[in-house]
């Protein structure tokens, strides 16, 4: 008889405590656990699946009886948990997630507070002291589901072998002054290699590690506009940026003075982003600035840059001669480098020497020689160019001219038969003739050796998904520079934001002056004419401004009229 009888399991003190306590009966204890045993699974995510069972009254009995408090799992966002002490393999393996810390506690939600090995696992791994928190099983089940989709995502389209790998220039050497002996802390690795790809994830231009005061921030700069995305411990400062300056060959015993590095991350056999990267000294730490470096982006083709149809034909026509020089002018962060990059891109042949000399190269394309300048050596771009011109070029790129030295051999190499492409920072492109004549450049030099001035801007460009109309009186159109024939037919549109943008936008698209130095013109610089009569003979010449090309571009539902009006002015 006793042969027939169904074997029991004996109950652990966590299902004693609930029939204790009325929340189940001996009963169906003992079925929920026989039912966990047969099917490896845990007693409590057993018991969830009883229909009468209370789950949040059970989490709140739990914590009642262990003395720990109950929270509610709702009110947790998966993104703001503190991922430098979360991984795959952690979340997986054990039903645990650390939720919040405060200070050197570290706040880890269980809903089985007789298990401690989860919190054994954190507090080795994390090295802080760890408090349980009680929360109901199901909303744990789903918060690690979440999580570890989190972790997969992060992922996504990059090589599972994945490795960094750093440029060494031979320029700095590594030293440890005791301080940060641990920079190869596993999370410090882990959460570091975790900012670097997710920004590239979120098409993110520059990130931003800044130690303050009292906290510490992670911020990227996404479409043009920088967002907070992390606040890291404030002790995690010094290791953070001690990993970064150690990736990036920079001395990590130094740091009183501003410090330049590179790092170049692989991220699957066949891509790899470069991050250029600088340190400064401020009140509380060394504020890190990474710029992302895509290769692939001078490999967009000028389609995709946003010129208008007759503006590309300018820039191609330009690129097409033999000689003169092409001057691309912006503020820092307005696509410059792409626009010259494009250029060389289509003039990049077996046939056609190419040098150029930045600081630093940003962009590394096969088949151009590409020198850094280094002032501290002699290296100026002054110095690069009249190198380059002993080595039988086709084609000259300077970074930026910013002296009469360098303006002076540009304008001579553009006059003798070589094609020079270079930037300065100037508003618009009328302004960037007055310029160069402020810098001592005879004013016959300057209409005989410029060819085409390009000024641009960087806009963000309306999510195609989630842009609605937007309903504006004609009379402050008129206001905002559009003419008369323009209003019949016009839609302006406005962000919105959904699930695929960033607040109603999504990507950058350029905003260009592009003006070919004709005739007349020429005359004008020659006349000592000012930037004030150029621009007037563009107009007459009509050729947009900024602000024309940036109406064009509402009138064509790509922009914003308010994002019109925040990078360009009348």
């Amino acid at each position: 008889m006793s042969d027939s009888t169904p074997q029991t399991v004996s109950l652990n003190g966590l299902a004693r405590q609930l029939i204790v306590h009325g929340m189940i009966t001996e009963e169906s204890a003992t079925q929920v656990a026989t039912e966990a045993e047969k099917n490896k699974r845990t007693f409590l995510s057993a018991l969830g699946d009883l229909p009468d069972v209370d789950s949040r009254a059970v989490a709140q009995c739990i914590g009642g009886e262990f003395g720990l408090p109950v929270f509610d799992l709702d009110k947790i966002d998966a993104d703001s948990i503190p991922q430098e002490y979360v991984t795959e393999e952690l979340i997986t393996n054990l039903n645990a997630v650390p939720i919040m810390r405060r200070g050197s506690k570290l706040f880890v939600a269980i809903s089985d507070p007789t298990n401690s090995e989860p919190l054994d696992k954190y507090k080795f791994t994390s090295g802080l002291s760890v408090e349980a928190i009680v929360v109901e099983e199901h909303k744990l089940a789903d918060l690690r589901a979440r999580v570890a989709e989190g972790e997969s995502n992060l992922s996504d389209g990059l090589d599972e072998t994945f490795d960094l790998e750093v440029e060494d220039t031979g320029e700095t050497k590594l030293e440890d002054d005791g301080d940060d002996s641990d920079v190869e802390d596993t999370p410090i690795v882990r959460f570091v290699n975790k900012v670097l790809l997710d920004a590239i994830r979120r098409g993110a231009s520059d990130i931003h590690v800044e130690p303050y005061e009292k906290i510490f921030r992670i911020r990227y700069r996404v479409d043009g506009i920088l967002e907070e995305v992390a606040h890291p411990p404030l002790n995690m400062a010094n290791r953070l940026t001690s990993r970064l300056k150690v990736m990036s060959r920079m001395d990590i015993s130094e740091r009183r003075v501003p410090q330049d590095g590179r790092i170049k991350l692989k991220i699957s056999k066949t891509k790899a982003i470069d991050f250029r990267v600088n340190t400064c000294p401020t009140l509380f730490g060394e504020k890190t600035v990474l710029r992302i470096l895509d290769p692939s982006s001078a490999q967009l083709g000028i389609d995709m840059l946003g010129y208008e149809p007759d503006q590309k034909q300018l820039y191609l026509d330009a690129l097409a001669n033999p000689y003169g020089m092409i001057l691309v002018t912006g503020p820092t962060g307005s696509g410059k480098t792409v626009s010259l990059y494009t250029g060389l891109n289509i003039l990049n042949e077996p046939g056609t020497n190419i040098s150029t000399a930045e600081d630093p190269a940003e962009i590394n394309l096969a088949g151009i020689n590409q020198v850094n300048v280094n002032p501290k050596a002699g290296l100026t771009f002054a110095e690069a160019l009249k190198s380059f011109l002993r080595q039988d070029p086709d084609i000259i790129m300077v970074g930026e001219i910013r002296d009469l030295e360098t303006a002076s051999i540009a304008i001579k190499a553009a006059q003798t038969g070589h094609l020079v492409l270079s930037t300065l920072h100037t508003n618009d492109a009328p302004q960037t003739l007055s310029r160069l004549v402020n810098m001592g450049i005879p004013p016959f030099n300057i209409a005989s050796a410029v060819s085409l001035i390009i000024a641009q801007r960087l806009a963000r460009r309306l999510c195609e998904s989630c842009k609605e109309p937007e309903e504006l009186p004609r009379e402050a159109l008129l206001a905002e520079g559009f003419k008369e024939e323009q209003l019949d037919g016009l839609t302006t549109y406005k962000a919105v934001g959904c699930s695929k943008c960033n607040g109603g936008y999504k990507g950058r698209v350029g905003i260009y002056q592009v003006m070919k130095i004709s005739e007349d013109m020429g005359r004008i610089i020659m006349e000592g004419g000012n930037a004030l009569d150029i621009a007037e003979q563009a107009q007459k010449e009509n050729i947009n401004d900024l602000r024309q090309s940036a109406l064009l571009k509402i009138q064509q539902g790509v922009l914003s009229l308010e994002e019109a009006n925040r990078v360009t002015k009348d």
